[in-house]
């Protein structure tokens, strides 16, 4: 694919947004990396990366840091919103207020998660706080894909979801090259859970191995994982179908075994007896996992969906279940076939 042209701003300077623009650049779009924090963004300046997150990827020399959110926003052909999910909505409402229903974007949501008051998925935020003229050209990302692996170039297979044709195929196009191949689906919310939920089946793996409860728990854990997530994205108008591709199973494979996964290392160290805040402190960074823990058990219980895996990390995360009597409760659960959807 020859070199692309036009103009891409990323919100969020995390390590998936920093990614993602430093991928874009790479592609030839002229990309701003927007960061809250003034000194974060003269610190990536000066450093030519962004060092907090991603150390080893220098940025390409059409990526331009930037704090100012009017200036970001100046005349963009997309905008990828890599906000994490809890700051999401407080950062589209600025957004509408600078954009008003002056000419739509396209928006591209690269964050996963679900908010825990209002149970929205990320998809549904933006529909609600963007004008009504920008509302139709919202597209959500999915699939396996680690931020690091991303900025090295490394061969990555994606997903673009969004209900408009024509807004899912010009993502897909503006991100497939440099390493990147998107595919394109209708199915927003399979996408979107598919994202949200396998970083809590994530945690759940890391936690066994940490424990040192070996392979064959792991794969099981994967398996039933997936049933899990599958049950709860179908209730809800996902197709069968989504969750078995890279949305599902692909990042859920990823994420639950794979050794950049944020969510996986949280349970590795829960599974060795250490305790979450110790844990999220030393880290530096978001585990999505644990919001989405506390949103994905509500979510479930709202929807009458039996989720035992997610249960069993709320246990853990938010009721003080110890890891030992985790597995007792989850090995002892009534027998029953293996029958899905």
């Amino acid at each position: 694919m020859g070199e692309a042209t036009g103009r891409v701003t990323v919100l969020g300077a995390g390590s998936w947004g920093t990614a993602l623009a430093i991928h874009m650049a790479r592609r030839g779009y002229d990309t701003k990396l927007w960061a809250r924090s003034a000194d974060h963004v003269e610190q990536m300046i000066a450093d030519g990366c962004n060092r907090r997150y991603l150390p080893d990827a220098s940025f390409p020399s059409r990526l331009k840091p930037t704090a100012d959110l009017r200036a970001a926003l100046a005349d963009p052909e997309l905008v990828i919103c890599a906000i994490p999910s809890h700051g999401m909505r407080e950062t589209i409402r600025q957004v509408a207020q600078l954009l008003g229903d002056g000419p739509a974007p396209t928006y591209l949501i690269a964050a996963k998660g679900i908010e825990v008051d209002t149970l929205a998925n990320m998809h549904d935020v933006l529909h609600a706080e963007l004008p009504p003229v920008h509302r139709d050209r919202v597209a959500v990302l999915g699939g396996p894909s680690f931020a690091a692996e991303v900025a090295a170039g490394l061969p990555t297979m994606v997903v673009v979801a969004a209900p408009d044709e024509g807004v899912r195929l010009a993502v897909q196009k503006m991100l497939s090259g440099a390493g990147v191949r998107a595919y394109v689906t209708d199915d927003v919310v399979g996408v979107e859970l598919g994202g949200v939920l396998k970083n809590v089946i994530a945690l759940a793996a890391g936690v066994g191995d940490g424990a040192g409860l070996g392979l064959n728990a792991r794969a099981g854990l994967i398996t039933r994982g997936l049933a899990e997530i599958s049950r709860l994205a179908i209730k809800l108008g996902a197709h069968p179908a989504t969750l078995a591709g890279l949305a599902g199973m692909g990042d859920l494979v990823l994420t639950c075994t794979g050794g950049l996964s944020r969510n996986r290392r949280v349970g590795i160290a829960l599974g060795e007896g250490r305790a979450l805040e110790d844990i999220l402190k030393e880290m530096g960074m978001v585990a999505e996992g644990v919001k989405n823990t506390l949103s994905a058990h509500r979510l479930a219980e709202r929807e009458g969906v039996d989720m035992p895996l997610v249960a069993t990390m709320h246990a853990i995360l938010y009721g003080g279940l110890a890891v030992t009597d985790a597995v007792d409760r989850l090995m002892g659960r009534a027998l029953k076939a293996e029958r899905e959807w």
